[in-house]
């Protein structure tokens, strides 16, 4: 229940900072999904969140 209350964050927070990591290059991945759903417009970005939680890992485990 623990993980999927942090996936679900995880998941708004991508959406709140989806412009800025489009710059960056997080959110073009392939397994990021993004659709329309009553006129807005949602992101799930599966294959960001793995990627940023091997580097919060790594940065972890280096500390």
């Amino acid at each position: 229940m623990r993980w999927l209350l942090v996936f679900l964050l995880a998941c708004l927070l991508f959406n709140g900072l989806q412009g800025w990591l489009r710059k960056i290059g997080l959110g073009r991945l392939p397994g990021d999904f993004s659709f329309r759903l009553r006129g807005r417009d949602w992101y799930v970005p599966l294959a960001s969140s793995v990627v940023l939680s091997v580097l919060m890992m790594a940065v972890g485990y280096l500390i």
